[in-house]
């Protein structure tokens, strides 16, 4: 069975070593795309094969090709070409690029070495892939120099390019959880709420779980909750647009009480409903059935 025609979007990165490809794969990631980095041009047959099962749901997909695979790299051009013949697959190659002064410095600051110059000079290593991806970056739809780009504007020319909204993607995570059971390890942000009264010492209020009305009501009724609930989220407020400026696709907030259960998931429902009309908002609770025999 197969899937029906231009139904599927096949978006191939290559390029420069050193010209960006990883950024620009983890944008593409991030606007939803099925991603594979560096895979050999040779196996891109396969992979079309699986892409076009109708079984799976992958209707967008990004590939990194680049000289990592340089032993694959003659059969590229073989590739692309049976690209061209897959009316069901609408097909795009980006082209990544940098002037040669820009590339050498790239590699100069991460003290690594050229792939076709390993132990040598980066320069005769950028002339070298120059000269072998040349005829390839004629057949690119898209050239993208990213000479005087930083990662970040990278991230924003392709998103601002390539998103379906033609919004940048940006959201909020919160997330209760239990300190008793150790801080996400992906926070970008740690609230500790155990300073304030606890449920789990009011008999009633001990099975029920923060998403009972009787628990939130009981963790909102106090002034040091009221007081806390309006400062963390004028911060929120304040930093959520600097973070989505400077580039950051998703924000990790981790609120945390003693066994994430009450407390820390009354008060990550409150911030992600207040926050939830200015932002996509995701909300998960870590730790709220790590206590056997609880209720909602």
């Amino acid at each position: 069975m197969e899937k029906t025609e231009q139904e599927t979007k096949l978006v191939i990165i290559t390029g420069m070593s050193g010209a960006g490809k990883t950024v620009a794969v983890q944008s593409f990631e991030d606007l939803g795309y099925y991603c594979v980095d560096n895979l050999p041009p040779a196996l891109l047959p396969k992979f079309l094969e699986l892409m076009r099962d109708a079984t799976n749901n992958i209707r967008k997909v990004a590939l990194v090709m680049d000289l990592r695979g340089r032993e694959f790299f003659d059969s590229l051009f073989e590739a692309l070409d049976v690209l061209d013949e897959s009316e069901w697959l609408e097909e795009h190659i980006i082209f990544l690029d940098a002037k040669d002064e820009a590339l050498v410095t790239r590699y100069k600051e991460t003290r690594r070495s050229h792939p076709l110059a390993v132990g040598g000079l980066p320069l005769n290593g950028i002339k070298q892939e120059r000269n072998i991806l040349d005829e390839l970056r004629g057949r690119a739809q898209r050239i993208i120099d990213t000479t005087n780009l930083k990662p970040r504007e990278l991230r924003e020319k392709i998103i601002k390019t390539y998103s379906e909204d033609k919004q940048e993607i940006f959201s909020v995570h919160m997330v209760s959880f239990g300190f008793k059971y150790g801080v996400p390890i992906d926070a970008d942000l740690v609230f500790d709420v155990r300073f304030l009264p606890n449920p789990h010492y009011v008999s009633q209020l001990q099975p029920l779980t923060g998403l009972n009305p009787e628990v939130s009501s009981y963790v909102f009724k106090w002034s040091d909750t009221q007081r806390f609930n309006e400062k963390v989220l004028d911060l929120l407020q304040f930093m959520l647009p600097q973070y989505k400026k400077e580039g950051k696709s998703q924000l990790v907030v981790a609120i945390g009480c003693t066994g994430g259960q009450h407390r820390s998931v009354a008060i990550a429902e409150y911030f992600a409903k207040k926050l939830s009309g200015n932002y996509i908002t995701h909300i998960s609770h870590r730790d709220i059935d790590k206590r056997k025999g609880h209720h909602i």
